[in-house]
């Protein structure tokens, strides 16, 4: 009894300790497979190749006049940047080319592959302190074409002003979310960092050209950094966070310019049309010979032609017709309440002509004279 009563318990605890096994299991995958922090790749030295390279590689690229100035300034920084790996880099005023080969001496088989796109970002108008860095380990770099993404030349030039924004605010966003230095150069985006910052200057790039403002997309990147914060929310899906922007497509014309009114459904088909000869047996046409006809027709042709005479007539005319001019405004007469008195002027000026500049009335000499007396016989 005792054995059968024992066998179903340990049934569920196979069953408890099955999904416990599925979770460890899970966690161990997810642990190898985010990469450390702080984790850097062992840099590639002399020892991994002691016998060097079989064969000579080279790559060249030409670049346009405007960088020729700046690359003869810059050159003898780029062959002692190239020669500590041991690549040889030769710079062709003549030809406007750039070019570098390996030498006998270079270990680091890719290395080649970095100094190409380095004189390829120089071509492209990026200073030599950013694009140095591409011969890094654990920086790359992505030159973006966009001059054939949009067949309209001022439409191009907008959206590619939309995405460097006003004093390139919108560019210096993207570099800072993304660990990026951008670098935008007439039909090309270049740009510098890690892989997963590339991937998504890609992006915002060619969203940009599609007619997407780029302020969705940093968004979307800002909330990504936060969440990338979190430690458990890393091997969760973010699809929950992440804003959804709908497309708007909106028409400037609503309402069609021709508005086609549905007929009735009849079950009758609609009456035959009148053939020529109908038309012309009715109005007895058909019954005219030929000159008759072709005096009509002559007839009508020049009614059309005394028409148009008319109306080309009256068109030329209206260049000497006057235009009309406005009615002249009468002047309003003076209304009595403001109407001058001459008489009160006339007496006023009278009295101004008899009285001396400074000098004082009868009546003011009067009363000083009195004044005068009452102050003497006070002193006495």
């Amino acid at each position: 009894m005792a054995t059968s009563a024992e066998a179903p318990a340990k049934e569920a605890q196979k069953r408890d300790s099955q999904p416990q096994k599925q979770k460890r299991e899970t966690q161990d995958e997810a642990e190898l497979l985010t990469v450390p922090d702080g984790w850097k790749e062992p840099a590639f030295s002399k020892e991994d190749n002691p016998r060097g390279l079989l064969e000579e590689s080279s790559f060249a690229t030409l670049f346009p006049k405007y960088r020729e100035a700046y690359l003869k300034e810059c050159w003898p920084l780029v062959q002692k940047a190239l020669n500590e790996h041991h690549v040889k880099a030769t710079l062709d005023l003549i030809e406007g080319s750039m070019t570098v080969c390996t030498t006998k001496k270079t270990f680091d088989p890719y290395i080649i592959i970095r100094a190409r796109d380095l004189i390829k970002l120089l071509a492209r108008s990026v200073s030599f302190e950013q694009a140095v860095r591409i011969l890094q380990d654990d920086v790359a770099c992505d030159i973006i074409k966009i001059g054939s993404l949009v067949r309209n030349k001022e439409r191009f030039v907008k959206r590619r002003q939309r995405l460097i924004g006003p004093k390139g605010s919108t560019l210096k966003a993207l570099e800072l979310l993304t660990n990026c230095y951008v670098m935008v150069q007439g039909n090309t985006v270049s740009a510098i960092g890690p892989f997963g910052g590339l991937k998504e200057v890609r992006k915002v790039v060619l969203d940009t050209m599609k007619n997407i403002h780029p302020i969705y997309n940093i968004k979307t990147l800002m909330i990504k950094r936060e969440l990338a914060k979190d430690s458990e929310l890393r091997s969760q899906s973010w699809e929950r966070f992440l804003p959804q922007f709908k497309h708007k497509n909106v028409n400037k014309r609503k309402e069609p310019k021709k508005k086609s009114v549905k007929k009735e459904y009849t079950p009758f088909p609609p009456p035959q049309p009148e053939s020529q000869i109908d038309k012309e047996l009715a109005s007895g046409e058909y019954f005219l010979k030929a000159s008759q006809k072709k005096r009509q027709k002559m007839e009508a042709i020049k009614a059309k032609q005394a028409e148009a005479l008319t109306k080309r007539q009256e068109e030329r005319k209206k260049a000497f017709i006057p235009p009309k001019e406005k009615p002249a405004v009468k002047p309003k007469e003076a209304s009595t309440e403001t109407k001058i008195d001459v008489a009160a002027i006339k007496e006023k000026v009278k009295k101004a002509k008899t009285k001396k500049l400074g000098a004082l009335t009868a009546e003011e000499v009067k009363l000083k004279m009195e004044a005068d007396e009452k102050k003497q016989k006070r002193k006495k």
